[in-house]
């Protein structure tokens, strides 16, 4: 998986997307990430005040990493046309 993400919602979508592609609850994701569950429903929502730590567990718990690339031309609308 190698999506771009430039807001919190579409973070949140994409960690939405990969936990139900691995059949995952947010309860069991949450379980594996060591948050509680309304921890992952504030991520998955794009809640803006999500500390990286928090953001960097549950990434990890779905076998995920965050990577940093030089920003694209374009703007947000043509990011929105991918979910």
């Amino acid at each position: 998986m190698n999506v771009l993400a430039r807001t919190p919602k579409q973070l949140g979508n994409l960690i939405r997307r990969a936990r139900r592609k691995q059949h995952l609850t947010q309860q069991a994701l949450g379980e594996r990430a060591g948050y509680r569950q309304e921890t992952i429903s504030l991520v998955e929502n794009g809640n803006p005040a999500v500390k990286l730590e928090t953001l960097l567990a549950i990434l990890a718990a779905l076998d995920l990493e965050l990577q940093v690339a030089t920003r694209t031309k374009g703007d947000a609308t043509d990011i929105e046309a991918l979910f």
